[in-house]
């Protein structure tokens, strides 16, 4: 999916990925308790931050990459009735393999 955003500098459009959290007895944790969402599929990708001699320094994460970020870092913004975050490079703590 496309998304109509174009982030600047070193910044990522990340859309969280909620897991449906199920206790080891069945019960549904409901949403109004879960912990906010740490893992994500980067939906775009600025072009890098500028280092103090004016290159450009490319960031290492690709759009479709699925990534886990800094709990309480970023924007939180909506789309469409869809939710994204737009984060720095350095809120990205790892990225998963595919």
């Amino acid at each position: 999916m496309a998304i109509k955003l174009q982030p600047l500098a070193d910044r990522l459009v990340v859309k969280p990925i909620e897991k449906e959290e199920i206790t080891k007895g069945g019960i549904v944790i409901p949403d109004t308790v879960k912990e906010k969402p740490q893992e994500g599929e980067v939906m775009a990708v600025g072009p890098g931050r500028r280092a103090e001699d004016g290159k450009l320094i490319a960031i290492d994460i690709k759009v479709g990459d699925r990534v886990i970020y800094s709990k309480y870092g970023g924007t939180e913004i909506k789309i469409d009735d869809e939710e994204y975050i737009i984060l720095r490079e350095s809120d990205i703590l790892a990225k998963k393999p595919k």
